[in-house]
């Protein structure tokens, strides 16, 4: 608003300003209205008053153009715009002939026809910055919340590497879904863990991805571990992020930390033996029958030994980019997770001796045809319960 428009204001005024001398109340009322349309502050109203009152006359100098949107087309814009519920001017502007039409009809418009038509003639950018000022002297609450969010995602730290420097017993841990096409209703999930340092693998199925049930699995996973379990990193999912997971790790003297969001690749150890382990011999197949569960559990458990003693990994020594494409540099000798546990000089010894002596009792082809024969079994129960009764 130009100096000339703050003029005419105050000279409407000035005779009921002079008139409520000692009148605070009054006064108030008139500096709040001038406060709204001009956007002063309050105490430079009774300063501005002052001055019309010492300016001369005879010297007024009349400078710059008239201002066209004078304050009576300004309260006319006021008005819609309180009867729109204060919409931003994008929105008031195309409402704004059909506002003046209804107040019109029922007698509520008091504006005369002059302002009335600059008002339907102001342009879209012209309203939108007249209401601006409207919505900045607005006098804005904000509601009180009784949700409070997780404070759990803040305690639970994020780690990005680097995860070469980690003894064994620091591992990734995912779920994966054994949904078919379709993740409604109860199935069953395999909770995957994979050591970083290592590749030891160690799956565990439970029905659906529960806070209980996922901790009971992390327990299975730490009672089958050839050493001790001294982290867990999963994504940020739900069965992980919680406050019954928190506590076990807590209690069991685990450090827990999660991937960043958003990080397709934060877990790369243990989505890599997803598709390598979980996916490879189970495949995507739906598998909804609760009896199925410990059949799984008892394939598992063969399944790590014939894959931590007998299939080899080859880890990435190097990743570098040439042009638009990355060049991936491999280990020259691919290894077992077993023999890195060997190799791995922060493995206790007492470790080492056990693993030998596991080691010198096993056949890899009888693992192998273990694995085949449980495996049919699990898709034989499957099939059997399909359509009975499911635990829920």
């Amino acid at each position: 608003m130009n100096m000339a428009t703050k003029k005419d204001i105050f000279q409407t005024h000035l005779t009921e300003w002079l008139k409520a001398r000692g009148d605070k109340k009054r006064r108030g009322e008139i500096t709040k209205h001038i406060c709204f349309v001009t956007g002063m502050h309050p105490k430079s109203v009774p300063r501005k008053f002052k001055r019309i009152q010492l300016r001369d006359p005879a010297h007024e100098e009349q400078r710059g153009r008239s201002e066209y949107y004078t304050p009576d087309v300004t309260a006319a814009l006021k008005d819609v715009w309180e009867a729109s519920d204060e919409a931003c001017g994008e929105l008031l502007h195309p409402m704004v002939n059909e506002y003046v039409s209804i107040m019109r009809r029922d007698g509520q418009w008091r504006h005369g026809e002059e302002a009335t038509g600059k008002l339907l003639a102001m342009s879209e950018r012209t309203m939108k910055r007249r209401v601006a000022q409207f919505m900045k002297i607005r006098v804005r609450r904000h509601g009180l919340s009784s949700t409070k969010p997780s404070q759990l995602k803040r305690i639970i730290p994020i780690f990005k590497g680097p995860w070469s420097n980690l003894p064994p017993g620091h591992g990734q841990i995912d779920t994966v879904a054994h949904c078919g096409d379709t993740l409604a209703g109860n199935m069953i999930y395999t909770v995957n863990y994979t050591d970083a340092a290592t590749y030891w693998v160690i799956p565990r199925a439970q029905w659906n991805k529960g806070q209980e049930p996922t901790v009971e699995s992390m327990r299975e996973i730490r009672k089958h571990l050839p050493f001790q379990l001294l982290g867990l990193h999963p994504d940020t999912g739900s069965e992980f992020i919680n406050w019954v997971a928190k506590r076990w790790c807590d209690t069991e003297h685990i450090d827990l930390s999660r991937s960043e969001p958003y990080k397709k690749n934060d877990n790369m150890y243990v989505e890599e033996r997803n598709g390598h382990v979980v996916r490879r011999y189970i495949g995507w197949q739906r598998l909804d029958c609760y009896d199925v569960i410990p059949v799984l559990n008892e394939l598992y458990d063969v399944l790590a030994i014939y894959l931590n003693h007998f299939k080899a990994v080859r880890r990435t020594a190097s990743k570098g980019k040439v042009g638009s494409r990355y060049v991936r540099k491999y280990e020259t000798c691919a290894m077992t997770p077993y023999q890195r546990v060997l190799e791995h000089p922060a493995t206790p010894l007492a470790v080492k001796q056990r693993l030998c002596a596991e080691h010198a009792t096993l056949n890899p082809l009888f693992l192998k045809r273990k694995v085949d024969i449980l495996k049919t079994k699990v898709f034989e129960v499957q099939k059997r319960g399909h359509g009975s009764l499911r635990f829920s």
